[in-house]
């Protein structure tokens, strides 16, 4: 048993120049050291980019400073459309049906709607006279 396996061809040999291992390696830990001054190369750039944008977002406008808490003029957008339409159906129910002078002076009021309708119905609508 601890006779050497003898191949059946003893022509047939494994040969030592085929593969260089010493060169794989070499090329290997090459590419690792181009990979690592590359990455480190991005970092640094990185950086720079960073500093540049910071720099210019904080002198872009020295004017503007202090003025993000300053409302700007109307029309503005609703922040609470909900609520809006809920004060209009309020303000519109309110003048449906309440009382409110229009114009005083000439007897012109303004009454609610259901008493307007119940009105009509005992008085009917106003109508032109035949002959005239």
């Amino acid at each position: 048993m601890s006779e050497l396996h003898k191949p059946d061809n003893p022509e047939v040999v494994h040969e030592e120049s085929d593969v260089d291992v010493r060169a794989i390696l070499g090329y290997g830990a090459g590419l690792m050291a181009v990979a690592v001054v590359v990455h480190v190369f991005l970092w640094w750039l990185l950086g720079v980019y960073q500093t540049q944008a910071y720099r210019s977002q904080t002198q872009a406008y020295p004017l503007a400073a202090g003025q993000h808490e300053q409302v700007p003029p109307g029309p503005r957008l609703q922040d609470n459309p909900q609520q809006d339409m809920r004060e209009l159906r309020a303000r519109q129910e309110a003048v449906l049906k309440g009382y409110e002078w229009i114009n005083r002076e000439g007897g012109v009021a303004r009454i609610p709607i259901d008493e307007a309708m119940r009105i009509l119905v005992e008085r009917g609508l106003p109508t032109r006279e035949a002959g005239k």
